[in-house]
């Protein structure tokens, strides 16, 4: 049975615990163990249920992100949280013993990674009998049994490319062994080459860039095609790789609801006001006056918005996107007061936002000033701030219904561990 123990409350750090043995401060140490398991499982249920409901989509990039933000835990564990509680509901025998603190997050956290209905019965009885690390063992060792028996795929060779309804290009590739291979590697340099670029930009406190492998991944195939357009494969200045030419009715310049044209290789796609702001926030810009009949009254010369010296500085003053929660370093130079409406091309009138902060605060009605003390502060469309590091508090409620002590723990027996034999044993494909 559990002693009885002073509550957290009223233990205050170098403290000590009178009248209880050392055996009975071993149990107790245990038991709480225990009951912080089955508190995660709750904090994974509901997290399930908030993510379920895109609590989230209120400006921040993901449920994770979020989390991070809201509870001050790592990005990484934060996201393997959020994949945790998608996968549990499809577990519900890990689930049970998650939630009565049978076994600990770390091994549902590893064995969430492989399991499945069919076979999360005898990997439970892995995690009542095996220590963390062995299971992290049999884990690794499943998933590369899993990739030796992938069979060899039906392989036809074409690259297929369309327009989604919402503007993003949709590409479709199915590419012979030694193509596949080729871009794969490519991708993996220009995907080494962002990491790196954007650790070697990171803050003293080394935040790594928030994106996920299929994020970095895609910019590393527009990585990819500047390479291929500052190489001269295909007409045109290594300059012009991201000139915007927006096409502007000379009698409707002055109204800032009209919307402008995009020009684009192969036509011109129409843009509002709003995305024609930010997409002039900082870029190479060339405007072209229009009349009625569709005959250019005048082109502007191409101007660069933010300068190379502005652009450093701001670099260096914020180092990645503002926006609370937000580690991105990839980012676009905002104003504060846009240009266009007279705010100065000036250090203290720029942010850096990334581009999905940029899109939020120009297209979405979120708002982003600069405050008397200098602070950077964000409002949501509905006028509340958001806060850049909210305080966690808790309140002492009883969170957990059911009873935990240190009883409910499985532990190793010290039985040697052969991951080999575990496989044989486990693995449905190497025993059916």
């Amino acid at each position: 049975m559990t002693p009885s123990l002073p509550s957290t409350s009223e233990l205050a750090p170098g403290d000590l615990v009178p009248s209880i043995s050392i055996e009975q401060l071993g149990e107790a140490i245990a038991g709480i163990a225990a009951g912080l398991h089955a508190a995660t499982y709750q904090l994974l249920v509901l997290l399930k249920e908030f993510d379920a409901r895109s609590g989230w989509n209120n400006g921040f990039l993901s449920c994770a992100h979020w989390l991070s933000w809201r509870t001050s835990i790592d990005l990484g564990a934060a996201r393997e949280k959020v994949r945790v509680a998608r996968a549990l509901p499809e577990l519900p025998l890990l689930s049970g013993a998650l939630r009565r603190g049978e076994i600990s997050y770390a091994k549902v956290r590893a064995l969430t990674r492989i399991a499945t209905p069919a076979t999360e019965e005898r990997l439970l009885a892995v995690a009542y009998h095996g220590t963390a690390a062995q299971v992290e063992r049999l884990v690794r060792a499943w998933r590369r049994c899993d990739r030796i028996e992938e069979g060899r795929k039906h392989l036809s060779r074409s690259v297929a490319t369309y327009q989604d309804e919402d503007g993003m290009v949709i590409l479709r590739a199915r590419l012979t062994p030694e193509q596949g291979a080729l871009v794969q590697r490519a991708l993996e340099a220009a995907s080494e080459h962002l990491y790196h670029e954007s650790r070697g930009a990171a803050a003293p406190d080394n935040i790594e860039e928030e994106v996920t492998s299929g994020q970095r991944r895609a910019d590393a195939l527009a990585l990819m095609a500047e390479c291929v357009l500052r190489a001269d494969l295909a007409r045109g200045s290594a300059g012009d790789t991201h000139q915007i030419v927006l096409h502007i009715d000379a009698a409707k310049v002055a109204d800032p609801t009209q919307h402008a044209v995009l020009e684009l290789a192969d036509g011109g796609i129409g843009v509002s006001a709003e995305t024609s702001r930010r997409i002039s926030c900082d870029a190479s810009v060339a405007v072209m006056r229009e009349a009625g009949d569709g005959s250019v009254l005048d082109v502007g010369r191409k101007t660069r918005v933010i300068s190379t010296p502005i652009r450093r500085a701001l670099a260096a003053r914020d180092g990645r996107c503002v926006f609370p929660g937000c580690t991105a370093r990839r980012c676009d130079a905002h104003h504060l007061v846009h240009w266009v409406d007279g705010g100065p091309t000036a250090l203290d009138n720029l942010v850096l936002l990334c581009r999905r902060h940029h899109t939020l605060v120009h297209e979405q009605a979120f708002g982003v000033e600069r405050a008397a003390n200098g602070d950077v502060v964000f409002h949501r469309p509905d006028g509340r701030r958001i806060e850049a590091s909210p305080r966690l508090a808790w309140n002492g409620g009883q969170l957990l219904r059911e009873s935990v002590n240190a009883r409910s723990l499985r532990c190793w027996d010290g039985t040697p561990f052969n991951v080999a034999y575990a496989i044989d044993v486990l693995h449905p494909r190497a025993n059916p």
